[in-house]
């Protein structure tokens, strides 16, 4: 039997479960969610449809979110505001039956108007997390594997069984089970007791289940009799103190702004030192930022015109049956809009905080808000710039701030956070914080002592290596009020001069700019080797003391390969993994590196298969994309819960402005900060003011 004792609070229910009702939104920018009321007006409308139509009922409700225009549309709108776009939405719809997927699209400029209903066929559309509730339900309910947890693992008590839903993905050759039904495979755990780190605990049984028909087709296990990993390894605060006890002699640390925030917002409209920009949220993205924009002497220059995480991919590195299949979407699997946490003061976010709220449904069609579902504060971030003139010991120092936007999204074992930063020198960086629980399993029959694919992270308890990849839609602007229409792409190396007459010491280097003019010539990978970066540039804006085109770089920082080779499903369905940078020809309807639909075999309709067209894209509407991630072998130190681990990239301004643009932050100190030092003794005399002077030998 698994290590006990006494019992404590029950874990906390899903997250959904903890989304309030929804509240009426007076706002309509085109951009904005939609309310609450409108939710329901699609819900409604489309079950009356549905009926009228003579479909399957009940109809379940997969996603309903609002239809963004047009980038045309919505430049000319920004224009002219006066203009008048129709507030459309989209509706994704589930039958009861089989597995067919309807696309309803409504206007709700007036009076609710279906104006679209159309069938996909060969979809398979995202696991919301009611999916993962219900996908739970029918494997604990299932007479079959309640008996084999009885008789396998003497598990009587189905409270302590835990059950983690993940996408089936490809079929495999020699498969006969049909396509385009809604496959999952589960993974299952045991608790020792309530509130247990049920991850500490797999079982050796994987579950796959048809959720259309709501039926387990197999069972995998092993051949050898079950060895549950024994050790309790808790991160639950009641059990902490319990098993290990808390630290002592941590004060307080107070973020403490008397005068309050620098930032204003207008609706989802948001200004703070120099910069501008829109916030919007959505059931897949989760946070999306738009029209980016830096004011420079009276005017707010563009630079984005839309930013948004797009796609995630979690492939596994154990070839072992049965995790061959062990590979999540995170975003499109679940949603990241969904999955977004309710934040909460003073632990996700430090300091004077405003909150945006974000609107979504359940499967019954309801309005759902996650209250705080993004966090907007500033942030000291160091040093900016500083100089000291040494011949007469004359400082100037000025501290950098950051506005940063973030949400939190819990994907099963995993938590991302997400940060978008703002800088004051014209600095945008974006990064991913990794915590969470590791997704652990047993050791294989003839497995060890330690794992061959993983860590061992407890006895028997192995945590499989696997990567994490990240990518960015970033359709930029740079210097164009007309959204980027007339932008250059390039990339630059470094490399050492020949030897030869021009660099007799050897030390010579240059830096070589080349010109992406096609799709196919900008799939790129990063190389550190060369101090390689990208540079996004507008011709058509010049730099006014030098000509030079204005423009932005991409750093890269974080860019591991992909290890699944080319040939297998992970690659084949994350084929964005495969490149650090991508650039594509401005499309309205490529918006999702991996697809609209990537869990079924043979989509095609991502960015391998857009750029299969190589468009132009020197001097045009091009969207850059960035991927970034990390390769994950395990610590014992990321167990039972992971200490956040960082990745991202950077946009930095590139002959954009005509100085540095933090020149005008005015000098300061901040009078908060006290000097906890002892009074000096005669070896510590204190620091000379004024002239520094240099003794001479």
């Amino acid at each position: 039997m698994l290590e006990t004792s006494t019992v404590v609070a029950a874990p906390r229910k899903p997250i959904i479960r903890r989304h309030q009702p929804f509240k009426t939104s007076d706002a309509r920018h085109p951009l904005d969610q939609l309310s609450g009321e409108e939710v329901l007006a699609v819900s409604n409308l489309c079950k009356h449809e549905a009926a009228a139509r003579g479909l399957p009922l009940p109809i379940r409700f997969n996603y309903i979110t609002a239809q963004e225009p047009t980038k045309q549309d919505l430049l000319c709108y920004e224009r002219d505001t006066t203009l008048s776009l129709p507030r459309t939405a989209t509706a994704l719809l589930q039958l009861p039956t089989g597995s067919t997927v309807y696309e309803a699209t409504i206007d709700l400029s007036g009076q609710p108007l279906l104006i679209g209903l159309d069938k996909l066929e060969g979809v398979q559309p995202t696991v919301t997390l009611d999916d993962c509730l219900d996908a739970e339900e029918v494997v604990k309910s299932d007479p079959g594997i309640q008996k084999l947890l009885l008789e396998r693992y003497g598990i009587c008590d189905l409270e302590l069984v835990a059950v983690d839903p993940w996408y089936y993905g490809d079929r495999f050759a020699g498969e006969s089970l049909p396509n385009n039904a809604r496959y999952i495979q589960c993974f299952l755990y045991t608790r020792s007791r309530p509130g247990d780190n049920h991850y500490a605990h797999p079982l050796d049984l994987l579950v796959f289940l048809d959720m259309g028909t709501r039926k387990i087709l197999q069972t995998f296990m092993h051949d050898t009799p079950p060895q549950i990993p024994q050790h309790n390894s808790n991160f639950h605060r009641d059990l902490v103190r319990e098993e290990r006890g808390f630290r002592t002699g941590l004060k307080p640390l107070h973020i403490v702004q008397p005068q309050g925030p620098s930032f204003d917002v207008t609706g989802n409209r948001v200004s703070w030192q120099k910069w501008n920009m829109r916030v919007g949220f959505n059931w897949r993205e989760g946070l999306v930022l738009h029209s980016i924009g830096y004011e420079d002497q009276g005017r707010i220059r563009p630079i984005i015109h839309r930013a948004s995480l797009a796609e995630i991919i979690v492939p596994y590195g154990d070839p072992r049956h049965p995790f061959e299949r062990k590979c999540a979407f995170d975003i499109v699997d679940y949603g990241l809009g969904f999955s977004a946490n309710s934040l909460e003061l003073g632990c996700d976010c430090l300091g004077h905080i405003h909150y945006f709220d974000g609107m979504v449904n359940n499967k019954h069609g309801e309005p759902m808000v996650i209250r705080k579902a993004v966090c907007m504060h500033e942030e000291d971030a160091g040093t900016l710039w500083k100089h000291t003139e040494y011949r007469t010991g004359h400082s100037e120092v000025r501290r950098s701030r950051r506005l940063v936007l973030s949400f939190i999204a819990t994907i099963a074992n995993y938590e991302y956070g997400f940060y978008w930063y703002f800088y004051q020198d014209g600095t945008i960086q974006f990064e991913t914080k990794l915590t969470g629980c590791l997704s652990t399993s047993g050791l294989s029959p003839g497995e060890g002592p330690l794992p061959t694919h993983g860590t061992l992270v407890a006895p028997g308890l192995n945590a499989q290596i696997h990567q994490h990849f990240f990518c960015t839609r970033l359709d930029m602007a740079i210097d164009d009020p007309h959204g980027g229409a007339n932008l250059t792409v390039s990339e630059i190396n470094c490399e050492p001069m020949p030897e030869g007459p021009e660099d007799m010491y050897n030390i010579g280097f240059v830096s070589t700019e080349t010109v992406f003019n096609t799709e196919l010539e900008a799939q790129r990978v990063a190389n550190t080797a060369t101090s390689r970066y990208w540079k996004i540039s507008n011709h058509e804006s010049r730099n006014t003391l030098t000509g030079a085109p204005t423009a932005f770089k991409l750093v890269a920082k974080d860019c591991p390969p992909l290890y699944a080779k080319l040939k297998s499903s992970h690659a084949r369905r994350g084929a964005f993994a495969g490149r650090h940078v991508w650039v594509t020809q401005h499309s309205d309807a490529e918006f999702f590196p991996a697809g609209r639909f990537p869990l079924e075999a043979g989509a095609d309709d991502g960015i391998a298969d857009w750029t299969k067209q190589d468009r132009n894209i020197n001097g045009k509407d091009c969207v850059l994309w960035h991927t970034f991630g990390v390769t994950h072998v395990p610590r014992q130190e990321d167990y039972p819960v992971m200490p956040v681990e960082h990745c991202g990239f950077l946009l930095k301004p590139f002959n954009f402005f005509d100085a540095n643009p933090g020149l005008d932050i005015p000098p300061g100190a901040d009078i908060a900060s006290k000097d906890n030092q002892l009074q000096p003794t005669c070896c510590q005399k204190p620091a000379l003011q004024g002239v520094m002077h240099v003794s001479k030998l």
